[in-house]
């Protein structure tokens, strides 16, 4: 009996010819600076599809994502794709989007970031979803290169694209590039918001209502709203912007926007026991943001929603949450809530 896997048949008789087969394939496949995989049905189809954008903050993937954005998607063709990994998300989501297909593309090296198949790959997407991983390696990897540009296609559809940590991180305007040598925490953006670990680019992918904003995950899993402050008084001290916003969210849990209205819901495991989605703002430059010294950093309003509430982009204003005021005294974090988060 035969069994097909990955493109290669493997049988009784047959086991040297698929060794030679693989062998002749390798280098092909290093050329080409990718691997794909897909369930469902392989040929192409085109279905309506309406804009939604899906932010998670990371860990472990909220279900009720992919339903949302197989349905956005009309049940069309949903690609996945990342730096490195497997393609453990295909089945994953099949079975819960109600799509033609899922597809993951994995890309191995740059070569594949001007491939005209893996740019038709993604442009023919009813939803596409950027996996976790490392942003850096996306900016890498992709920034500048046609597949910024077929993300944005299919952006501008609409259609739903979705991200989860590294994967989120790089669909507001202002990004963590995350391109130092360390991860940045907060205890290090705070003592000196000009760490060579804190490092800062724009333009990438482009999504009706996310302009002006950063975003941020792992939240309080990783303690990082101070690293968010941090984060938000270099945008304006670098000259990005005047007015510092970031949307933050922590794990399990998810921004869900309507690109439409924007207006975002939040949506988390049921488990998970802080599904917080953080949206903070201040205007004008720190008190203090100087290299070498610690960051004082005053007033940033901080609205926090779970399920059930709302936020609305245009009025910066939220139902359903709590709202107080965050500050950094060199260096230090205090809450007019009492706590940070």
């Amino acid at each position: 009996m035969r069994h097909k896997t990955s493109g290669w048949v493997v049988g009784s008789g047959i086991l040297m010819g698929a060794f030679i087969l693989m062998l002749s394939a390798a280098p092909a496949m290093a050329a080409s600076g990718y691997a794909s995989f897909i369930v469902g049905n392989p040929a192409d189809v085109v279905r309506p599809t309406t804009g939604l954008w899906v932010m998670q903050g990371g860990g472990t993937d909220v279900d009720e994502n992919f339903r949302r954005m197989g349905a956005a998607s009309g049940g069309g063709d949903f690609v996945v794709i990342r730096v490195g990994g497997t393609d453990a998300y295909n089945q994953y989501i099949l079975d819960l989007c109600g799509c033609d297909s899922v597809e993951t593309i994995v890309f191995k090296n740059t070569n594949a970031s001007t491939d005209p198949v893996v740019i038709n790959k993604i442009r023919n997407a009813e939803a596409l979803f950027i996996a976790g991983g490392d942003q850096s390696q996306y900016v890498k990897y992709w920034k500048n290169t046609p597949i910024e540009d077929a993300i944005n296609f299919v952006a501008s559809k609409p259609a739903p694209i979705g991200g989860t940590s590294a994967g989120m991180a790089i669909m507001s305007q202002f990004i963590n590039s995350a391109t130092g040598k360390y991860t940045l925490t907060s205890t290090m953006a705070l003592a000196n918001p000009f760490d060579v670990n804190l490092t800062l680019d724009k333009d990438f992918v482009a999504l009706s209502g996310l302009q002006g904003i950063i975003t941020d995950q792992h939240l309080i899993e990783r303690d990082r709203i101070g690293r968010t402050l941090a984060f938000m008084a270099r945008l304006v001290n670098d000259g990005y912007t005047t007015d510092a916003k970031a949307i933050a969210a922590d794990r399990e849990t998810t921004a869900l926007m309507d690109p439409a209205t924007n207006t975002i819901s939040v949506i988390a495991n049921a488990d998970h026991p802080t599904p917080y989605v953080y949206f903070l703002r201040r205007s004008g430059p720190a008190e203090v943001c100087q290299s070498g010294v610690p960051l004082t950093y005053r007033n940033v309003t901080v609205y926090r929603i779970s399920p059930g509430g709302t936020f609305d982009l245009n009025r910066w204003r939220g139902t359903g949450g709590i709202s107080y005021t965050l500050t950094a005294e060199g260096g230090v974090l205090s809450s007019s809530n009492g706590s940070i988060y």
